[in-house]
């Protein structure tokens, strides 16, 4: 098996950190990631490319939120698992910075929730960030 890329396993441990910080209803987000990171033994390259992300969650979660919420037709952000809720934040995060073409932004989001999730949280989230890339102009 080919080596996984530092982006994407940079955003499984974005993905991580926010779902801790998740289940601990929203304590200090930047200290969870450390911990979690520590804890993991996480490489600094993989911090350099999901501190970014993490930190722009932490720092915009409620323009984000608002954003989702938008795009999330009958869906309030708590009734979505957590897995998909933090998979679409640090998606729309990462759309957000506008360093990494959207389409990649979606298909890596798409992985992940496939991975930790399963194919139905796949094809949420992909109708998801679909709606939110076209919404913010990114494509």
């Amino acid at each position: 098996m080919a080596r996984t890329r530092i982006e994407t396993r940079a955003r499984a441990r974005a993905l991580q950190a926010l779902y801790a910080w998740d289940m601990r209803g929203g304590t200090n987000l930047e200290r969870v990631a450390s911990q979690v990171w520590d804890d993991l033994a996480i490489t600094p390259e993989e911090r350099r490319v999901a501190g970014p992300i993490v930190r722009h969650v932490a720092q915009k979660q409620r323009d984000l939120d608002a954003e989702l919420v938008e795009v999330t037709t009958n869906w309030r952000l708590e009734r979505i698992g957590a897995v998909e809720r933090c998979v679409l934040r640090m998606a729309a995060a990462e759309l957000a910075i506008g360093e990494t073409p959207p389409r990649v932004v979606i298909q890596e989001a798409i992985t992940l929730a496939e991975r930790f999730g399963s194919a139905q949280s796949a094809r949420f989230v992909n109708g998801v960030l679909d709606a939110l890339a076209r919404r913010m102009g990114r494509m």
